[in-house]
């Protein structure tokens, strides 16, 4: 998840985290739209994953989540399970 200047928060997915936060912060064709108009990103919260699928179904809890729950997740005093 990453931090973007105007304070909102974007998750996605990546094999490369480093690659792609470049990509997010320099890239007009490769960063997605919504962190192209909100640069500079900050990488804030991350997690390893065994497979696509599971960070898939993850991605999907966080962004089902409210602005303040993620917050509390950044912090760490909120875990979702895997």
């Amino acid at each position: 998840m990453v931090r973007c200047a105007d304070n909102s928060l974007y998750a996605g997915i990546a094999k490369d985290v480093q690659k792609r936060l470049h990509e997010h912060n320099t890239d007009n064709r490769l960063g997605a739209k919504y962190t192209r108009a909100r640069r500079p990103v900050e990488l804030v919260y991350q997690l390893d994953f065994e497979s696509r699928s599971a960070a898939c179904k993850y991605e999907t809890k966080l962004k089902s989540m409210k602005k303040p729950e993620k917050e509390k997740l950044i912090k760490g005093d909120l875990c979702v399970t895997q």
